[in-house]
């Protein structure tokens, strides 16, 4: 029973972090420098920054993948 449960846990985390990295890979080929200056012009206010945080969160309506993709710009340098 437990040994199911620690192998559903780790295929999970291992399936979270392979997707990351895929998606990381495939932001920095397709969005590039295009994508980084319509962030950098968006978040070049820390207050402005943060409402477009939140309008996306409103629109996406749900805060886990607005962290998700937040993680996702992270890791590809975006």
């Amino acid at each position: 029973m437990y040994l199911k449960i620690i192998l559903q846990l780790i295929g999970g985390l291992g399936l979270f972090l392979y997707g990351m990295e895929h998606m990381s890979t495939s932001m920095q080929k397709i969005a590039g420098s295009k994508l980084k200056k319509i962030l950098a012009s968006l978040t070049n206010n820390r207050i402005f920054g943060i409402l477009v945080g939140i309008i996306i969160t409103a629109l996406v309506q749900s805060s886990s993948v607005s962290t998700v993709m937040t993680i996702g710009f992270v890791n590809a340098s975006l």
